[in-house]
């Protein structure tokens, strides 16, 4: 054969080669290449089922019993731009079903000032909203709505005075307008006193990781057994939003007071009614004090609980750093072997009191130690005159 036949039969001979090789590669051959695969080797659980754990069931159950009854409330303030024309301001917040009488419970800034309330249930529908009664002191509100007794679901109040530190919560709100939304976490501590954001100061305080945002306050904070054992109330935050430190007013206060906001239109407290100077070594030594810390009676408000007891007010004015500082009132120690250090410290205490219960006040006058019974009397419904 001629070299060229040789030279094309060698070609024709590899380049076969390679075909059948490419072939057998991709599976283009009967019998070629591995088994067949008829798709996608993915690893999927049964049609319709999703693993759910123990945990994760709680928060579903709570959730689905409770959401229900948290509501939007949305306040309406009317403002005046620079052409006296009048601007209407929004703001919203959450809020809590007590009852299916229509009474809703949140906090007093969620509706402070307001011109118009609306509130809006779960099923988007809306209803104009009156006032029942605010608590300042403990930042509460009761608003009422004339809705069906059908569409409304109570919320069970629960207990906070066998919460512990590390038990799970629960959260429901409408943070930033997201109406209904649950975030969990755990108690983190108890009795803390806090400053509201009126400027009261508010004892026996939850705190809680579980994330608060604007918006979730007046709305419900939940044991497992879905049970509000408080209401949200504000965040410590760096910046505006959450860092996990939140605060809850816990459901004792709350059923003390909604029970009054309902019933009477307002709480009804004891009046100790006194003026005091919260005292300080340096205000003691100038002054020659007894003691150095207490509240230093300077006005006694006539008819008091304070009054009746026979508490004694200022006598004198005196100059200290040009100030004028009224002087020889009793000095308030104790509250029920309890130390006092300023006025607030003193209706805090009194706080969980009610009209008709007697406490025991520990004072000095001049350098004698006194201890008091004092009965507690309501406070009037006017301003009362001082002594």
């Amino acid at each position: 054969m001629r070299k060229g036949s040789i030279r094309l039969i060698l070609v024709v001979a590899v380049l076969a080669a390679a075909a059948t090789m490419a072939a057998l590669r991709w599976d283009l051959l009967p019998g070629g290449g591995g088994p067949e695969v008829s798709g996608p080797a993915f690893a999927f659980g049964p049609a319709g089922e999703t693993a759910i754990s123990e945990d994760e069931a709680t928060n579903i159950r709570v959730y689905e019993a409770v959401s229900p009854g948290v509501v939007n409330v949305t306040r309406t303030v009317v403002e005046y731009d620079f052409f006296f024309s009048p601007v209407a301001r929004e703001g919203t917040g959450s809020g809590c079903v007590l009852d299916a009488d229509g009474h809703i419970l949140t906090n007093y800034h969620v509706i402070q000032s307001a011109d118009s309330l609306e509130v809006s249930l779960p099923d988007h529908t809306k209803y104009r909203a009156r006032v029942l009664g605010v608590d300042r002191q403990n930042d509460l509100a009761v608003i009422r709505i004339d809705a069906p007794a059908e569409r409304l679901r109570p919320i069970r109040l629960g207990s906070s005075s066998s919460l512990m530190v590390g038990q799970k919560v629960l959260a429901i709100g409408n943070p930033l307008g997201l109406q209904n939304t649950l975030t969990v976490g755990i108690i983190s501590s108890l009795g803390r006193r806090i400053e509201t954001q009126t400027g009261e100061l508010v004892d026996d305080v939850i705190q809680t990781d579980a994330a608060i945002n604007p918006g979730n306050s007046g709305g419900p904070l939940l044991n497992t057994a879905g049970e509000m054992v408080g209401i949200n109330t504000s965040i410590f935050t760096i910046g505006g939003g959450n860092i996990g430190i939140g605060f809850a007013i816990p459901a004792d206060t709350i059923r003390r007071v909604a029970t009054d906001l309902i019933r009477e239109g307002r709480v009804i407290r004891p009046w100790f009614g006194i003026e005091g100077y919260a005292l300080n070594p340096d205000l003691a030594s100038v002054l020659k004090l007894p003691v150095e810390q207490g509240v230093l009676v300077y006005r006694v408000y006539r008819g008091s609980s304070a009054d009746r007891a026979d508490i004694r007010g200022a006598s004198r004015a005196v100059a200290w750093y040009n100030q004028r500082i009224y002087v020889g009132g009793d000095i308030i120690t104790e509250v029920d072997a309890k130390p006092v250090g300023s006025q607030e410290e003193l209706q805090l205490m009194l706080e969980a009191r009610r009209p008709g219960d007697t406490i025991r006040v520990t004072l000095r006058r001049g350098a004698e130690r006194l201890t008091k019974q004092v009965l507690l009397v309501e406070a009037p419904k006017q301003p009362a005159s001082r002594i």
